[in-house]
C-alpha cells in the first residue's frame, strides 16, 4: 500500500491512520495505521451487514405479507364457488327458479378471480420492467373522453355525474397510450365505486408549475388522513369489507402509482372524511 493510501471509509480511524502512515511510515507507526484502518473496516463492514440483514428482514416480511393477502383475496372467491357448486350437485339444478342465480354467483366469483390474477400479473410486469412505456404524443383529452365514455354507463347506474371539463391549454404529453388509459380508468373507476348515489365525479387537466395535472375528484365519502400515507400501497384498502363487496382487488391505486412514476410522474391524494377525495398525477411537459 503505497503511503498516504487508505480505503475510502466514513470514519475519522481511518482517516488518523492514513495521515499518520503518509507523515512518517515507521514500523510502530505502520501498526498502528493497520489498527486503526482494520478497526475502521470491521465497523464499516458491521454497519453494513446490519443494513443487509435488516433489508433482507424487511423484504422476507413483504414477501410474506404478499402471499397471505393473495391467499386471502382468492380464499372468498373459491369458497363461494365450491359453495355453489356443492349446492347445484345436491340437487339445486333442478331448482329452476335458483339455478341460473347459482351460476350467476360462480361466473362473478370466477370474474374477481381472474381480474386479481390480470392485476398481479400487470403488476409484476411493471415492477419487473417488462412493461417499459413505449412513448408517443398523446391526447390527454382524447384519453380522458375514452375513459369517461367506456365508464358513463357504470356512474349512470349509480346516477352519478360524471363531468369531463374541457382541458384548456393543455398541450400532449410524450407518453404510453395504453397505460395512461390504464391509470386514469383506474382512478375513475375507483371514484365511481365510492361515490353514493347522485354523487359527482370530475375529470380535470391543468399546467402546473412546470408539469402537467390530471385530477380525478368525487364527493365520496373521504379517506381518514391515517390511511393516505398507504393509500398506494398493495392490497391496502380503507374499508376492506366494502371494497371485496364492490369487486375491487386492492392492486388499482397500486398500478397507478408504479405506471405514473414509470412515466416520470407523480401521483398524490387529497382528502377528508366527508369531503371527497381528489387524485392527482403529475406527468412532465414534452420538451
Amino acid at each position: 500500500m503505497p503511503p498516504g493510501f487508505t480505503l475510502k471509509l466514513s470514519s475519522s480511524y481511518a482517516l488518523l491512520a492514513g495521515l499518520v502512515f503518509w507523515a512518517s511510515p515507521s514500523p510502530g507507526l505502520v501498526l498502528l495505521c493497520a489498527a486503526l484502518a482494520g478497526g475502521a473496516l470491521t465497523l464499516w463492514l458491521s454497519r453494513e451487514v446490519g443494513a443487509l440483514l435488516c433489508e433482507m428482514r424487511r423484504l422476507e416480511e413483504v414477501r410474506r405479507d404478499f402471499v397471505a393477502n393473495v391467499s386471502h383475496e382468492l380464499r372468498t372467491p373459491l369458497a363461494s364457488v365450491k359453495a355453489y357448486a356443492e349446492t347445484l350437485r345436491e340437487g339445486a339444478l333442478d331448482d329452476a327458479a335458483n339455478r341460473l342465480e347459482f351460476v350467476g354467483e360462480i361466473e362473478r366469483s370466477a370474474d374477481r378471480m381472474t381480474r386479481l390474477v390480470d392485476d398481479l400479473l400487470v403488476l409484476s410486469e411493471i415492477e419487473s420492467g417488462k412493461r417499459a412505456p413505449a412513448l408517443e404524443t398523446v391526447s390527454l383529452m382524447r384519453v380522458a373522453s375514452e375513459v369517461a365514455a367506456s365508464l358513463k354507463p357504470l356512474a349512470e347506474r349509480k346516477r352519478i355525474g360524471l363531468r369531463l371539463d374541457p382541458f384548456q391549454g393543455v398541450p400532449d404529453v410524450r407518453a404510453d397510450r395504453g397505460q395512461l388509459k390504464q391509470v386514469l380508468t383506474n382512478l375513475v373507476d375507483n371514484a365511481i365505486k365510492y361515490t353514493g348515489e347522485d354523487g359527482t365525479v370530475r375529470i380535470q387537466a391543468a399546467v402546473s408549475e412546470g408539469r402537467v395535472s390530471l385530477s380525478v375528484t368525487d364527493t365520496g365519502p373521504g379517506i381518514a388522513a391515517e390511511h393516505l400515507p398507504r393509500i398506494f400501497e398493495r392490497f391496502y384498502r380503507v374499508d376492506k369489507a366494502r371494497s371485496r363487496e364492490l369487486g375491487g382487488t386492492g392492486l388499482g391505486l397500486a398500478i397507478v402509482k408504479h405506471l405514473v412514476e414509470a412515466h416520470g410522474g407523480s401521483v398524490c391524494v387529497e382528502s377528508e372524511p366527508g369531503k371527497g377525495s381528489a387524485f392527482r398525477v403529475f406527468l412532465p411537459l414534452p420538451s
